[in-house]
């Protein structure tokens, strides 16, 4: 009996521990994303291009299908798609959303888009939609102090310190640090010799930085700088802000007999250009160069033959400290950030 009840006893065991192992043998649970909606806003000039937004509780990336065999992941769950079928058609467009441990959730949604032949189109962008250095293949970088003439106090690194992509946007970050000889960082990214353009519409939404001596800049110039020095190269400046005067936009053209301070532009107050995103946007034809701030015309230049703005020009993005333009930098600054949430030009 006793040996009986023994064994009956070592066979429960056996049963028990048997279980306890099979159970522990499981990976951890996946937890779906929840609240998962999505919107696709089609534009209404006739490009095709949609913009889609997707957003859900515990998700990490995005994964978009948008019915005519285009695929994207995004981690901010935002981005814009250009379909080319012309007319207009309805794509069932399907999100996938996927959490940290793996879990998923999906949502399909109709977007009706109409193409019309010769409406401009998106030709080139950067979304920063990828984590960590700026992508090489678009970007590189100036380095050194100085500014290359505007007696500037930064010194401009590669380090991801003062550029770096993080949560979807661009930080080109300006720090007080002893550095190389210079009292702060920044950086200065451009698409030299990776991607130039003539004519068209370049659109930049961006929030600046704060804070005096701070002199953030979305600018272009000519692609024949190495042969034909500035200014005859000529130069836009997209956007300039100096924390010395806090949300007055500029707007300017560089070009011969129209150096530094003498060059063509005008001015606009964003009250709240340090604290919100806004889209600063630029039309270039051989007739004409205008300056916007989101739907807000503040400047129109004549373009005409003579002047060196019917070339290719290139994309600068940087933050300045005090120099020529920025001035007076403040003793408390310690840091500040330019923030870029995309770059896309039209033709």
């Amino acid at each position: 009996m006793r040996y009986l009840k023994n064994s009956v006893i070592l066979l429960c065991s056996f049963l028990i521990l048997s279980s306890c192992k099979k159970g522990s043998s499981n990976g951890p649970s996946q937890t779906a994303p929840t609240n998962l909606v999505v919107t696709g806003v089609p534009s209404t000039d006739g490009s095709g291009n949609v913009a889609f937004t997707a957003t859900a509780d515990n998700a990490a990336t995005y994964a978009y299908e948008f019915g005519d065999g285009g695929i994207t992941t995004t981690t901010t769950g935002t981005t814009t798609y250009k379909y080319t079928l012309l007319g207009s058609n309805t794509f069932t467009v399907t999100v996938t959303a996927t959490s940290n441990s793996g879990g998923t959730l999906k949502k399909t949604i109709q977007v009706t888009v109409n193409v019309v032949a010769g409406t401009p189109g998106l030709v080139w962008s950067e979304e920063f939609n990828t984590d960590g250095a700026p992508n090489s293949a678009k970007w590189g970088y100036d380095i050194g102090a100085g500014g290359w003439g505007n007696n500037e106090q930064e010194y401009y690194t590669s380090r991801p310190e003062n550029a770096v992509v993080i949560n979807g946007v661009l930080k080109i970050t300006a720090k007080k640090e002893s550095y190389s000889g210079s009292n702060y960082t920044s950086a200065r990214l451009l698409s030299k010799d990776k991607f130039s353009f003539k004519y068209g519409k370049i659109e930049i939404r961006a929030k600046l930085p704060a804070g005096g001596g701070t002199w953030p800049a979305i600018w272009m110039l000519g692609n024949n700088i190495g042969t034909t020095p500035w200014p005859g190269c000529g130069e836009i400046d997209i956007m300039e802000h100096v924390g010395n005067q806090l949300n007055k936009i500029y707007g300017t053209l560089h070009h011969p007999g129209h150096s530094g301070a003498n060059g063509d532009g005008s001015t606009i107050i964003i009250p709240d250009a340090t604290t919100a995103f806004h889209n600063y946007i630029l039309e270039w034809s051989a007739s004409s160069i205008k300056f916007y701030v989101d739907t807000q015309l503040f400047y129109t230049f004549t373009n005409t033959a003579s002047l060196p703005f019917n070339q290719n020009f290139f994309i600068i993005l940087n933050v300045a400290m005090g120099g020529n333009f920025g001035g007076t930098i403040d003793p408390a600054f310690n840091s500040a950030a330019m923030e870029v949430d995309y770059i896309r030009v039209y033709q």
